[in-house]
């Protein structure tokens, strides 16, 4: 089971410095803190590949494909964001590459025509593999700032005051900055639909 009830601001800001803390020694080479670590984020990790996979079932497989790949480039992380922010933003690279590896994969039909069987078994309205993709790269055109603030609030489900907590400025601020980052992508995706001339 999965929690999903906030955490407080003042304890979120004390996490997220013990983890980078933790982060940062276990690059040093100390297991102990790798262990600490890894307890600290694993249940933010896990709520965000949920979420951004839509799966629970692959959800911890894809966590443990976090860390693996955290521990992996360890070594180059320098404490310049948070550890929380660096791990998300490798939780959200670890669901795509599944997302891609998932789609490139054959499937076994057993209907003669696969192609109808597969439009039939898509739920309708809902956007698809492309369009989370496209998303995705949208939002790696937004200045940092706002793109974890709208990470913040959006994907991970922050509210305002937490996420200001967790970034370490105003609440107005990141309203500000989710504000802007909306504006930002509902003019990129209205460029994008408009027709070449």
């Amino acid at each position: 089971m999965i929690s999903v009830l906030p955490v407080p601001r003042a304890d979120r800001a004390c996490a997220d410095a013990s983890a980078t803390a933790w982060a940062l020694a276990a690059r040093a080479g100390d297991p102990e803190a790798a262990e600490h670590f890894v307890r600290a984020l694993h249940g933010d990790v896990l709520r965000y590949v949920t979420h951004l996979s839509g799966d629970p079932q692959n959800a911890h497989d894809l966590t443990q494909d976090t860390f693996a790949r955290a521990f992996g480039s360890l070594h180059r992380y320098e404490g310049r964001a948070s550890a929380r922010t660096w791990l998300l933003s490798i939780a959200r690279r670890a669901v795509v590459d599944n997302l891609r590896r998932a789609a490139a994969r054959p499937r076994i039909a057993d209907a003669v025509d696969w192609r109808m069987a597969v439009e039939r078994s898509r739920p309708c309205g809902l956007p698809g593999f492309e369009e989370g993709v496209a998303l995705l790269d949208l939002l790696e055109t937004l200045p940092e700032d706002r793109k974890e603030a709208f990470l913040l609030t959006q994907v991970v489900g922050l509210s305002y005051e937490e996420a200001a907590g967790f970034v370490g400025c105003p609440v107005g601020t990141v309203r500000s900055r989710v504000s802007r980052a909306r504006a930002s992508l509902d003019r990129l995706l209205l460029d994008s639909d408009a027709p070449s001339i």
